[in-house]
């Protein structure tokens, strides 16, 4: 993709291996004893199959991460436009030299390169191939449709699982579950956990759900990043610990880094003040802020057999998510930049820098004089790149849980609970 901005967007398509990175190994088959082990299998194989199609694209929508409303994790997915004058991306096309090899599951990377470093910015796999050819142009083009590793986890159904008994972590159980389907270990970022599990409960369901299950109990994040690689955070982790983080400025009155855009907003939408949570096996503990929900009206949120040990931290986890999203006050919920603008240099490294949980400091100064300051952590991405524009709105939130809980068996502890 040719720019007039000083970012090289690089876009390499792997037609001849999947699901993992880097290309070796032997054909993957999903559903297959033998040939579908994440770790070693691959459809085809060999550096000769990475299609470089940079210079072919005409537009890419890619979006993702933490969902406020949801109060989770999403996949990073969305669409890369491939202008297409020779039809080579036709399925149908017998002549294209990809003819045969345009099937789901392949690979693709989506990089920026700027100042002579590379910033991945989306490493999965492609859903489908839309090809389209309309009648009042000369030329086709094909979107491929494409998801990060979320889809894989969400292919493989897992049952029995072995290395998944009663007391272990957090951390501990997410790699059992990874391992049930030999996902590659350098493609992993697994912290060791705050909180422990019971023994899994061996039922049939995706290793999506299960590795999600885990998330919930441990209140921490769950996630697949650019480079790929699946990446779990332990509560500690994600709190926000104010000045011990790294801190990225922005602001509209020529302070820092400028930007093109905030969103306010200011309801009840995030508000949980009643959270019932249920173990496996176990009562159903509620706990619920009886000042919010004369203030705001009941916001409940259910979370059914979670794999957490004890009823007593079933109940530290109601406690803590409603502690945590009681209350509310103005909310800057997005932050974004226009990477065309010139003489960007600050703001194009920090856009290409800025990870989940990133910690940055927004200041808004109003038409009358008013200033709105927020500390927040970046949660999610949403970008969309053409040969002219380079936009990127990422969305922010307060720490999903803060540290310091009165009356928690976990997080009430004065030497290892942090307070905000």
């Amino acid at each position: 993709m040719a720019s007039p901005y000083p970012i090289t967007i690089s876009v390499l398509v792997d037609l001849g291996s999947s699901p993992t990175f880097p290309v070796s190994g032997t054909p993957f088959t999903l559903d297959n004893a033998t040939y579908g082990r994440l770790d070693s299998n691959y459809l085809a194989s060999g550096t000769s199959n990475i299609v470089d199609v940079s210079s072919s694209v005409l537009k890419i929508q890619i979006g993702g991460g933490y969902n406020l409303l949801q109060d989770q994790f999403e996949p990073n997915q969305g669409y890369v436009r491939i202008y297409d004058p020779q039809g080579y991306w036709n399925p149908q096309n017998t002549a294209s030299p990809y003819y045969g090899f345009l099937q789901v599951n392949k690979k693709i990377r989506i990089a920026a390169i700027y100042s002579g470093t590379t910033y991945n910015q989306f490493s999965g796999y492609i859903n489908a191939y839309n090809y389209s050819f309309p009648t009042d142009m000369s030329f086709g083009y094909v979107d491929l449709q494409v998801c990060d590793a979320f889809r894989l986890l969400n292919l493989a159904n897992i049952a029995t699982v072995s290395g998944t008994s009663a007391g272990q972590t957090t951390g501990a159980r997410i790699t059992a579950l990874l391992n049930s389907v030999n996902f590659p270990t350098t493609l992993r970022s697994i912290d060791t956990g705050d909180y422990t599990c019971q023994a899994d409960p061996g039922t049939t369901r995706t290793l999506l759900s299960a590795c999600k299950n885990v998330e919930a109990v441990e209140q921490g994040a769950f996630y697949a990043d650019g480079d790929g690689n699946i990446v779990f955070k332990s509560r500690s982790n994600v709190v926000k610990t104010g000045g011990s983080a790294p801190i990225t400025y922005f602001s509209n009155d020529g302070t820092a880094i400028t930007y093109s855009g905030v969103t306010f907003a200011h309801d009840d939408k995030l508000i949980v003040n009643q959270a019932t949570v249920t173990p496996v096996g176990g009562a159903a503990q509620t706990y619920t802020d009886t000042a919010s929900v004369s203030q705001y009206f009941p916001h409940s949120v259910n979370l059914y057999n979670l794999v957490a040990a004890t009823n007593a931290a079933a109940l530290d986890i109601a406690r803590i998510y409603v502690q945590t999203r009681k209350d509310t006050t103005i909310r800057i919920d997005s932050l974004s930049q226009d990477l065309t603008t010139p003489n960007y240099a600050a703001g194009i490294t920090a856009a290409l820098t800025l990870d989940y949980f990133s910690t940055v400091n927004i200041k808004n100064v109003q038409p009358n004089g008013s200033t709105i300051t927020k500390t927040l952590q970046i949660m999610g991405s949403n970008y969309t790149i053409t040969p002219n524009t380079y936009d990127i709105t990422f969305t922010t939130s307060e720490s999903i849980v803060d540290g310091f809980v009165l009356n928690s068996v976990t997080e009430g502890i004065l030497d290892t609970s942090i307070l905000n």
